[in-house]
C-alpha cells in the first residue's frame, strides 16, 4: 500500500561548542513532509531509516552529554567536526578576560598555573599592568583594583550593560576560574579540606611577610626585623610540612595523586625561597622541609606547566639581579653583610665568658659593665649585631626596631630599684672613636646619675683648669676651680670602696660644678 506524506513540524535541537569548553544548544521548529507509516502495513525501509535520522537529530543534546570525548587540550568536545558556524561562535569568545600579571609575581603565577593547566590561553590575554591605564597606580588601574595589586583579573565590555567585571586578589581569581571553566582541564578539587588549609595557612602566614626576602626596608607584615621575619617564614613552612599527604611516587601532589588549588598556591612561593634564602646564608638544602622539598623538585621536572612558571619567575628574579645596582646589593644579610671582626660581646652572647647578666629576651640582653662609671651600671646590647657596630651604621629603617627595643629595655632597667637606680638614669649611646665607644657593637649605656666619671676626664688638676667641650682651656673662678676639685676626690673615694662596699656605697647628690665649665658634659 502507498505511503501517504503528512506535513508535520519537529522540534531539532542543535548542539555547538564553544570555545571554553561549555555546550550551547538550540532548537528550532522545523516542517518536514513525514510518511504516515500508522496508516501503513509494510512501511519501505526508507521511510524507517527516516525517522530513526529525525529521532537522532532530536536527541542530539543527549548524546553530546552522554558521549563526550576528551581532545588532546582537554577540552570537552561532542563527537562531531565543529561546523563552521561553531568556529565563528568559538574565535568570538576569544581572549574574553584579561590578566594583568608579571612573570615575576609569586601570587600571579597561581592563576597562570590554572590556566595554562585547563589551556584557556585562547579566552584569556595575560599581559602587563602597565597596559591598562599605565601602571599600578594608575587611576584607571585603581578604579578596578583599589589596593593597586597584581594580579587582576578583567572581562570584556558587557555590550548590553556596557560594564567589565574585576575581580581582583589571586585567590578569588582562581576559584571563579575554577567555576566559569569547571568542565574544561582539571577541577583542582576546590572543596579539598587540606588543600584548602594549605591555601589559607599560605596566603596568612607566608605570602604576608614574604617581603623579607625582597624588600629594601621594614617593615614585612607584623615585623619590623628582617632576620624575625625570615625565621617566622621558615617557621611557617615547617607547620606547612606537617599537613602534606603525597608522596613522590604514588602521589606526586601535596594532597595526593591529583592537583588541587594548594599545589598551585604554594609552588611559586616555594620558587621565591629557594632562590632568595640562600642569599641570606642559609644552605639551599635547608630552605625547604624534606616533604617540601620531594613535592618542588618533582612537579619541578615531571610537570611541563609547573616547571614553565618556575622559569618564568625564576627569569623575574634574575632580572632584579642584574639591575644597575641589583636588587638585593642594598639589603643587610644578603647583598650587604657585617664584615667586622667580632667582639668581647659577641663571645658574652654566645656564653664563652660569663657576664653579671640583669636581664633579657630573644633580641637583646643586658648585664654589668665590668668597669663600670658609677654603682649602677649597665649595657644593652642587640644580640644580633647585623653590621650594626655603631649608631652612624643607622642608615636606614632596617635597625630602627632593634633600637625602640634597646631604648625599651633601658627604661625599664632604669626603673629597677634593686639595681641601684633611683628617681632617673642616664642613658647613653657612645657612638664611634671621638664619641668614645670602645667596643664595635652598639650598646646602651643606663646609670642612675651622672657620672663623675665623665667629669674627671676632663678635669686636669695639675693646670687647675676646665677644658671644654672643644678640649680648650677657659679661665676658672677660683670657686670653681674648688668644686672640681672636690668632685674628683669624691671619685676617688668612690673608686676605692667601690669593689668592696659597693653594695652599701650611697652616692652623694651630683655637685654644682655639673653645671659649669663649658656647658654640661
Amino acid at each position: 500500500m502507498a505511503l501517504t506524506p503528512e506535513i508535520s513540524v519537529l522540534p531539532i535541537t542543535t548542539s555547538i561548542v564553544l570555545s571554553d569548553g561549555r555546550v550551547s544548544r538550540k532548537t528550532r521548529n522545523a516542517r518536514m513532509a513525514v510518511p504516515d507509516i500508522r496508516t501503513s502495513s509494510s512501511p519501505s525501509w526508507r521511510s524507517m531509516l527516516l525517522l530513526a535520522l529525525l529521532a537522532v537529530s532530536h536527541h542530539q543534546a543527549f548524546i553530546a552529554d552522554a558521549f563526550p570525548i576528551r581532545s588532546s587540550g582537554s577540552r570537552r568536545t561532542t563527537g562531531r567536526m565543529m561546523s563552521s558556524s561553531d568556529e565563528t561562535n568559538a574565535n568570538n569568545n576569544k581572549h574574553k578576560y584579561t590578566l594583568y600579571d608579571t612573570p615575576v609575581s609569586n601570587n600571579g603565577a597561581r592563576c597562570r598555573l590554572i590556566i595554562y593547566k585547563k589551556q584557556l590561553m585562547d579566552v584569556i590575554n595575560i599581559i602587563g599592568p602597565s597596559e591598562l591605564g599605565g601602571g599600578l597606580k594608575s587611576e584607571e588601574y585603581l578604579k578596578y583594583h583599589p589596593q593597586g595589586k597584581m594580579p587582576l583579573l578583567l572581562s570584556d565590555n558587557d555590550d548590553k550593560t556596557k560594564t567589565r567585571l574585576a575581580i581582583p586578589e589571586s585567590d578569588t581569581i582562581c576559584r571563579f576560574l575554577l567555576k566559569e571553566f569547571e568542565q574544561q582541564g582539571p577541577s583542582f578539587q576546590p572543596d579539598h579540606v587540606v588543600s584548602n588549609i594549605l591555601s589559607r595557612f599560605h596566603d596568612l602566614y607566608l605570602t604576608s611577610i614574604q617581603g623579607c626576602m625582597y624588600k629594601a626596608t621594614p617593615p614585612f607584615g607584623t615585623f619590623g626585623d628582617r632576620w624575625e621575619a625570615i625565621e617566622e617564614f621558615r617557621r611557617q613552612l615547617q607547620i606547612l610540612e606537617g599537613y602534606v599527604i603525597g608522596d613522590a611516587d604514588d602521589a606526586p601532589y601535596l594532597c595526593g595523586s591529583d592537583i588541587t588549588l594548594a599545589d598551585v598556591t604554594l609552588f611559586p612561593t616555594m620558587v621565591f625561597a629557594t632562590y632568595m634564602l640562600p642569599k641570606f646564608g642559609i644552605a639551599e638544602s635547608e630552605v625547604l622541609p624534606p616533604k617540601l622539598r620531594t613535592w618542588y623538585d618533582g612537579v619541578s621536572e615531571n610537570d611541563a606547566d609547573f616547571r614553565k612558571v618556575k622559569e618564568e619567575v625564576v627569569g623575574g628574579l634574575m632580572a632584579w639581579d642584574n639591575r644597575d645596582p641589583p636588587r638585593w646589593s642594598t639589603i643587610w644579610g644578603a647583598g650587604i653583610q657585617d664584615t667586622e671582626p667580632d667582639t668581647i660581646f659577641d663571645k658574652i652572647i654566645a656564653g664563652d665568658i660569663p657576664a653579671d647578666i640583669v636581664r633579657e629576651d630573644s633580641d637583646w640582653i643586658a648585664f654589668k659593665d665590668i668597669n663600670p662609671a658609677a654603682p649602677a651600671h649597665i649595657l644593652i646590647i642587640p644580640k644580633r649585631r647585623s653590621g650594626f657596630s655603631c649608631l652612624r651604621r643607622a642608615t636606614t629603617s632596617e635597625h630602627a626596631e632593634i633600637l625602640g627595643k634597646l631604648l625599651e629595655a633601658a627604661g625599664e632597667i632604669a626603673n629597677d630599684t634593686e639595681l641601684g637606680f633611683g628617681d632617673g638614669a642616664r642613658i647613653v649611646i657612645s657612638d664611634g672613636p671621638d664619641g668614645g665607644q670602645e667596643v664595635r657593637h652598639l650598646h646602651v649605656h643606663a646609670c642612675p646619675w651622672r657620672t663623675v666619671h665623665e667629669l674627671a676626664a676632663r678635669l686636669d688638676l695639675r693646670k687647675r683648669t676646665w677644658k671644654d667641650a672643644s678640649g680648650a682651656y677657659p679661665k676658672a673662678s677660683r670657686r670653681e676651680i674648688s668644686n672640681k676639685a672636690r668632685a674628683w676626690k669624691e671619685y676617688t673615694v668612690w673608686k676605692k670602696t667601690k669593689t668592696s662596699h659597693i653594695a652599701h656605697y650611697s652616692p652623694p647628690p651630683p655637685p654644682p660644678l655639673l653645671l659649669l665649665g663649658g656647658g654640661s658634659p
